[in-house]
């Protein structure tokens, strides 16, 4: 069986190696997907309350004009090579290019074209240092593999006793339309959320990772078992979805990374599309979850951002819990609370160039802002440099789902992001060897 799915993947992975050479595919590729995600957030417009989003033919041809001015720095995906920045750039490129759609049909009061402008500018300052710093760092210890697969199986129990844990605080059986009146009711200690958001950000995917690539199937399934187990205890979509995810993202890792990163995207918004555009209002539960929650709510919050903070004073990062105790802030609340208070469309968390950026340092210097984390996303790229394509693809798969929902402080501190690069920095080289290369 492991021979036969490696036939396949060296099939599949040399029929889309031609890319290498026809950039031109690449590029194909990428504006199908921006045309639809475009028919997705068109879609959208009925679901979204009318005093904040409305479409209007009228704005048709400023959103495609935007959306054409933003595209020009697509080719940086076609012409750079896959790493962990091209994975959480190409997410954050698609959040973007919605937000550039939305804010032409916007109704909230802010400097739409200043807006634009600033967005557009912090995806290109964001993706330059996260596209093209990829030079590795020489490890200064070499971890054996016999070492490195004690510290796996430490990873595996502390992933299990973190799921134990959270079921002694609270454990029930909810349908996901329901997990909101019951999820406000969930108290756990601070360093037991923290375990919970860096076990199912990192280290479940890390340990999967690992055992799917070293072909050790029962044991990626248990993790797949484990991370479920999350499900009762947070009512967290993530928990809920993350098995599925990842066995997604285990077969589009078949595919060379730059052609699995584009379709693990567009695929899940391809099909929401055609199934509410054929079936209609019973498919409304998959497109409320996929591309809703994918694409449109992290191009909303950036919408909604954009109007709070031109008319509030700028956090200067004190939204950050490290921060807070030496600096004033003007913020009362977190920054979420304070959304659901002014915009009641939920606690809205959002990506870094709505947090670090707008609301940090407002609109001109956010691509400052940006520009910074992608230098800590280049760190990534060189602390992984050296594993499999495939590995850094799995191992990496809930990132770009958090990186666009919430902010970039977050995700390194709470989600465990500097876990993860460390866990890459000490990973043999020698551990995938028998791996085919891409």
């Amino acid at each position: 069986m492991a021979e036969s799915v490696n036939s396949v993947h060296r099939g599949l992975a040399g029929l889309f190696d031609r890319d290498q050479k026809r950039p031109l595919l690449l590029g194909l590729l990428i504006c199908l997907h921006i045309a639809i995600c475009a028919a997705s957030l068109r879609i959208s417009f009925p679901f979204y309350r009318s005093e904040y989003v409305m479409y209007d033919p009228a704005g048709l041809a400023s959103a495609i004009a935007a959306i054409a001015i933003f595209s020009l720095i697509a080719p940086l995906f076609v012409f750079s090579r896959f790493s962990f920045g091209y994975l959480c750039g190409f997410y954050l490129f698609t959040m973007v290019a919605g937000f550039l759609w939305l804010t032409s049909y916007s109704k909230l009061q802010y400097d739409h074209v200043a807006a634009g402008i600033s967005a557009g500018l912090s995806c290109l300052t964001f993706l330059l240092p996260a596209l093209l710093i990829t030079s590795r760092i020489g490890q200064s210890m070499e971890v054996s593999e016999r070492s490195f697969g004690r510290i796996l199986y430490v990873i595996v129990a502390f992933c299990l006793a973190t799921s134990i844990l959270a079921a002694t605080y609270g454990f029930r059986f909810v349908a996901i339309k329901d997990i909101y009146r019951y999820r406000a009711e969930l108290q756990f200690p601070t360093a037991l959320n923290y375990a919970i958001s860096s076990t199912m950000t990192v280290l479940l995917p890390f340990a999967y990772a690992c055992f799917v690539l070293r072909r050790r199937y029962w044991l990626a399934a248990a993790m797949l078992a484990v991370s479920i187990s999350f499900y009762p205890s947070t009512l967290s979509k993530i928990a809920l979805f993350t098995p599925a995810w990842l066995l997604c993202m285990t077969l589009l890792s078949i595919l060379l990374g730059r052609v699995a990163t584009i379709l693990s995207l567009s695929l899940p918004v391809l099909t929401g599309v055609l199934l509410i555009s054929t079936i209609g209002e019973p498919m409304r539960r998959y497109f409320d979850i996929v591309n809703a929650r994918m694409l449109s709510v992290p191009s909303v919050a950036l919408d909604v951002y954009n109007e709070y903070f031109a008319h509030h004073e700028l956090t200067h990062f004190c939204q950050i819990w490290l921060l807070k105790p030496f600096m004033a802030c003007a913020l009362k609340q977190p920054l979420s609370v304070e959304m659901n208070s002014n915009y009641p469309l939920g606690f809205l968390n959002a990506s870094l160039f709505a947090t670090e950026g707008v609301a940090s340092v407002g609109l001109w210097l956010a691509p400052i802002a940006t520009f910074a984390c992608g230098l800590v996303v280049g760190l990534g790229n060189r602390l992984s440099a050296g594993l499999p394509e495939r590995f850094i693809l799995i191992s990496a798969a809930i990132v770009p789902q958090v990186i666009t929902n919430v902010p970039f402080s977050t995700l390194i501190l709470t989600h465990g992001l500097w876990l993860l690069f460390l866990l890459w920095y000490v990973t043999p080289r020698t551990l995938f060897a028998t791996l085919a290369e891409h």
